[in-house]
């Protein structure tokens, strides 16, 4: 078992499943955006770890685009060093192109997220010999209206069918990862790896979410954020 296996499974297994209204648009990044993807799990994801930060699922100028949780191009490309091939979706939605590294939007929580491990640890290499960073979910779901869709707001079937795979996923790569610590990036993410992972596993705990809807994260989300980890026993 390794971290490529488990991604390749868990896309086969996503794109089986079938979304009705509201969703009109889904991506999978995890088979478009294959190359850059796998050169992330690669290049940092050599177990153990001592913390997984667990994500909920892409953002449209994020994964969506690179392939990598929270994957903003320019932290990517500049700071992660991961390049790839990225195509196109089965269906493009018109007003959220995948322009793959060619895109100029910015992802907030990325640059965020990113942005903190940058200034914290300097290289991605000492950031990664402790932490890694997964996304739950592999799919962004988008309205007619190019509006996001969390999976929290999927209809219950949807619900279960879709964490099925999602929560075997993510057990399997915490085994493999061996971490003390499992933290969600918010609460979906927490409640989502207490459903996964059960008893008798890794401690778990959260952070705040640095998506800018958060009227706290936009009032400085690195310093929060830090507290909160050193709340959970994490030194940095």
């Amino acid at each position: 078992m390794s971290l490529i296996s488990i991604s390749r499974r868990l896309s086969k297994q996503v794109d089986a499943l079938r979304f009705a209204a509201p969703v009109h648009t889904v991506y999978n990044p995890l088979a478009y955006a294959r190359d850059p993807h796998e050169r992330y799990l690669e290049r940092y994801g050599q177990a153990p770890k001592e913390v997984v930060f667990v994500g909920m699922n892409p953002g449209p100028f994020g994964m969506v685009q690179t392939g990598v949780p929270f994957g903003d191009v320019s932290v990517v490309r500049d700071w992660l060093g991961i390049h790839g091939k990225v195509g196109k979706p089965l269906v493009e939605h018109a007003k959220r192109p995948v322009l793959g590294f060619e895109c100029k939007r910015s992802e907030v929580s990325g640059t965020r997220l990113w942005g903190w491990a940058k200034e914290r640890f300097g290289t991605p290499e000492r950031f990664f010999h402790r932490f890694f960073v997964v996304n739950y979910c592999p799919l962004c779901f988008m309205e007619a209206s190019g509006r996001n869709v969390t999976p929290d707001k999927l209809p219950a079937a949807e619900q279960r069918a879709l964490f099925e795979v999602c929560d075997q996923a993510l057990a399997r790569t915490i085994e493999l990862l061996a971490p003390s610590l499992c933290v969600g990036v918010g609460a979906f993410a927490k409640k989502r790896l207490e459903m996964s992972l059960g008893e008798g596993g890794p401690s778990i705990g959260t952070v705040l979410h640095p998506s800018p809807a958060s009227p706290l994260a936009n009032r400085g989300w690195a310093p929060h954020m830090e507290q909160q980890l050193r709340a959970l026993g994490v030194k940095l």
